[in-house]
């Protein structure tokens, strides 16, 4: 795994690095003269852990977050965990043939990839996987939108994710592909075992060779006027079924 520096910005995104990872939080700014009782807890936090802490101006955190809502608060950061690709199979098979992976195709909205991280870590996934190319990678908004998921989720950002689905296949991972004109309703499929739900990008759904890897075509069906979801809807959707089947044995 290697790190990187960046800032993080946003009351949760902050504490959720001071919780989860502060042997990696270089420094932490606050609002001189905020008064939101969370940036006081923060300072506390933080200091509690030997981690510097400065009150700054509001501009100076303007400066550091880059258009992002910083809430008072902003954090010098070895950036969160990215994980080598040949570390996922691993993960699959401590799974014990439960494994569950959500895999991204191309999406481009940093608030979307935030949302989706964050109904990942919630519905318990072994892992989160999208390609470096052509899609949003982890930032600060994405941080600040997964309300700490991005710290604690095995994140894989792959060079060619063909590739890597042809490896969760061989790993014993069965590859779901979600598409609006498919045949196959999610809520007709098994997915207590180990399973890969794949979703496109918000505009082009997934790419040609993305489809010719996945082992089934499903969708979510819609009775309603509109044809499709918000890809960080569809993900929550997706997750859940798998959590609720497994919940019920």
């Amino acid at each position: 795994m290697s790190k990187q520096a960046q800032w993080i910005v946003g009351l949760n995104a902050v504490a959720s690095a001071l919780e989860h990872d502060a042997e990696h939080v270089r420094e932490v700014l606050l609002e001189a003269g905020g008064k939101n009782p969370r940036i006081a807890e923060i300072e506390q936090e933080a200091r509690r852990k030997e981690i510097d802490v400065r009150r700054v101006p509001q501009n100076a955190l303007d400066g550091v977050a880059g258009g992002v809502r910083h809430q008072g608060a902003a954090a010098r950061y070895a950036a969160a965990k990215t994980w080598d690709e040949h570390e996922l199979v691993g993960l699959v098979e401590a799974a014990d043939g439960k494994a569950l992976v959500l895999v991204l195709d191309g999406v481009q909205d940093p608030h979307n990839l935030g949302a989706c991280l964050r109904s990942a870590a919630a519905a318990g996934a072994t892992a989160v996987v999208f390609p470096k190319d052509k899609a949003v990678q982890v930032n600060a908004t994405v941080r600040k939108t997964s309300a700490g998921a991005a710290d604690t989720l095995p994140i894989f950002s792959v060079t060619n994710l063909s590739r890597t689905l042809r490896d969760l296949q061989k790993a014993g991972v069965w590859i779901y592909g979600f598409a609006g004109e498919a045949a196959a309703s999610l809520y007709a499929l098994d997915l207590k075992g180990n399973v890969a739900l794949v979703m496109g990008s918000e505009g082009d759904g997934l790419r040609r060779l993305t489809r010719d890897n996945c082992d089934q075509l499903v969708k979510i069906p819609m009775p309603g006027e509109f044809e499709s979801l918000n890809v960080s809807v569809a993900t929550g959707i997706a997750l859940f079924e798998a959590v609720r089947q497994r919940s019920v044995g």
